[in-house]
């Protein structure tokens, strides 16, 4: 649990700041000392008096305590804490933290923290898309804080979008994962992709396959287990992920591809296990194609290879992970895609292992690398994603000499 953690909790001026309430009891619950840092906004929307009752600690606001030279300490909140939550965090203090605007003592203590960060975002939809917020976000992560994705849901504005500051606790539960588990990857930016592509053929239909995305998602909960920060680039499934793995939402091969070159070259590792369709139609009907005749020619044309252009572009320091699903003549063709997409190394399935690949719990693959091939027994996809994860961490440990 978290019992004898010594947790700084930061609060800003938003509504959801009466969710903090919440925050506080589940982490004392767990066994956490909480100290809050709180803006002069937030105070407007919580009281400091209820703060210390919960916590029993007097909170900290002003540099300045009283009259009498009394100060309070960026630097020693720095030192004592295990970790610091910002939650709720506005898109104010983002753009503060992100540019080192250290005008209030919230800002200092973050700026003075040596423990992780987590960062919990809560304001209306329009503000949290932003592309100022969101460059904010972007800075903040290369800089190793661990964001808490805010969810969709009903705003205080009235309106309906994403924005809403994660459940208390579900919050609280992402800091007792981190101190938890194993983090072997801790600081490591791992790309993932996830599920199928829809390639449109008209405003109702498209080519897809039959991917339920669960074998990426599963890496992408392993990964995060491990202490990387995880951005999961999924196609279009009915899965949900912890709430500090970043989520991109897309469909097409095209959107996966525009989102996956844009990530990469932060990226330390990445493992795409999306199903991408190779082809896509040519042209896209803009009604619905009425049943005329007895058949339908689609002309069909090539998508993006993604791993074959992430393969071009990998540097030294770089990770990347393929997988192949095949029919026939397995280890031969993995073998090929291996050498052709530059690839470190490639998960191999196959549709004949009854049981197996889409929609089902299970997998059974073979880990394939230039140099070696391990074949895997049956098991669910979560274990076979600590196999792939364990593969992972070696070929870290590799990099380093």
């Amino acid at each position: 649990m978290l019992d004898g953690k010594k947790i700084v909790l930061g609060i800003t001026g938003s509504i959801a700041a009466y969710k903090s309430c919440l925050i506080i009891r589940e982490l004392i619950k767990r066994g956490a000392e909480v100290q809050v840092v709180i803006t002069p906004s937030g105070k407007e929307f919580i009281t400091p008096i209820t703060l210390s009752a919960l916590t029993h600690k007097p909170v900290v606001s002003e540099f300045f305590s009283r009259r009498d030279g009394t100060w309070n300490s960026h630097v020693d909140l720095g030192l004592w804490a295990d970790a610091m939550l910002v939650a709720p965090c506005t898109a104010a203090t983002l753009g503060k933290f992100a540019n080192g605007v250290a005008d209030n003592m919230l800002v200092t203590t973050y700026l003075s923290m040596k423990a992780p960060v987590f960062i919990a975002p809560a304001m209306d939809l329009d503000m949290y898309a932003h592309p100022s917020t969101q460059a904010n976000i972007e800075k903040l992560r290369s800089y190793g804080n661990h964001f808490i994705e805010p969810q969709t849901g009903f705003l205080a504005s009235g309106l309906e979008g994403k924005g809403r500051m994660e459940e208390p606790e579900t919050i609280v539960e992402v800091l007792e994962n981190f101190f938890n588990d194993a983090q072997e990857l801790a600081g490591k930016k791992i790309m993932i992709t996830a599920g199928p592509t829809y390639e449109k053929i008209d405003p109702v239909r498209f080519i897809g396959n039959y991917s339920s995305g669960k074998m990426g998602f599963a890496l992408a909960e392993e990964c995060r287990k491990r202490g990387a920060q995880v951005t999961l680039i999924s196609g279009p499934v009915q899965l949900k992920a912890s709430a500090e793995i970043r989520r991109i939402d897309v469909e097409s091969c095209q959107e996966m591809y525009d989102a996956a070159t844009e990530i990469f070259p932060q990226a330390d590792a990445s493992i795409l296990c999306a199903a991408v369709a190779d082809f896509r139609p040519e042209t896209i009907a803009e009604k619905k194609i009425k049943r005329e005749k007895d058949d339908l020619v689609l002309r069909l044309c090539p998508t993006h290879d993604i791993a074959y252009t992430l393969g071009n572009a990998k540097g030294e320091r770089q990770i990347l992970v393929g997988f192949a699903l095949e029919t026939n003549d397995e280890a031969a063709n993995a073998r090929r895609k291996l050498a052709e997409k530059n690839l470190d190394f490639i998960v191999l399935n196959s549709t004949r292992n009854e049981g197996t690949t889409f929609c089902s719990d299970y997998n059974k693959v073979a880990i394939i690398s230039a140099g070696d091939a391990i074949e895997y027994d049956k098991k669910t996809k979560a274990e076979v994603a600590v196999d792939i994860i364990d593969r992972l961490c070696v070929e870290f440990e590799k990099k380093k000499k």
